[in-house]
């Protein structure tokens, strides 16, 4: 028998979709070394209903219960850390400027004020770069969030990338996750919070890590 290749699941992140420039250019890479890549819808078409609990019911449908490798970007890699802690047959994850403490990021983005306005009116207009248009957003993407950990206890082997000159999600939290976990290995990058001008470093790091943990158990005996 042949042990079964973890399946390569890809997390965008917030306002954005499977179609991202980051998701596209990670499904062409992987194409080269024979590996699909799947880039999960998240919002499934609700972007006014988002919250993280729906968000990892996708992931939890996609996956079906089997070895998965997660890359995720932003609130995705803060999706991909949360799934991989509630699952341990998570075969391992590449992080892109994940948004640890995404509850917290939100409030101080936002401050009291417009946080109890947006509680008060029920949602709030933000940018969907995805569609290229202002949509609404549910509170409830906060309320759902404050249930979840900071920093989620990954076993996996996880690869972290974060800009050093990243203005919206401080490279402090993932020099944090990383600093407590002999598990992570955190690589900066002299960029912002896209990451986009940084890809072929990314990658540079990045291949070797998820071959290893993908293509390379292809025809891999099984003890009996």
């Amino acid at each position: 028998m042949s042990k079964a290749v973890p399946r390569v699941l890809y997390l965008h992140g917030f306002a954005s979709s499977p179609h991202s420039r980051k998701a596209t250019f990670f499904e062409e890479k992987l194409a080269a070394e024979g590996l699909a890549m799947v880039a999960l819808d998240l919002a499934q078409g609700d972007f006014r209903g988002l919250t993280l609990s729906g968000q990892l019911s996708v992931v939890e449908r996609a996956a079906a219960g089997d070895a998965v490798f997660l890359i995720g970007s932003s609130m995705g890699g803060y999706l991909a850390a949360l799934y991989a802690a509630r699952h341990p047959e998570v075969a391992g994850l590449i992080l892109m400027a994940p948004a640890f403490s995404f509850h917290s990021l939100w409030k101080k983005e936002l401050g009291p004020e417009k946080m109890a306005e947006w509680r008060k009116k029920g949602t709030i207009p933000v940018f969907h770069y995805g569609e290229g248009s202002q949509m609404d957003l549910s509170y409830a993407l906060i309320g759902d969030a404050e249930k979840f950990e900071d920093f989620p206890d990954v076993a996996a082997a996880c690869l972290v990338f974060h800009g050093v000159q990243d203005q919206v999600v401080p490279i402090a939290l993932s020099q944090a996750f990383a600093r407590r976990r002999s598990n992570v290995r955190l690589i900066e990058v002299n960029s912002g919070h896209e990451l986009t001008d940084a890809m072929d470093e990314i990658w540079k790091e990045s291949k070797p890590f998820l071959l290893t943990r993908t293509s390379h158990n292809l025809n891999v005996p099984e003890s009996n």
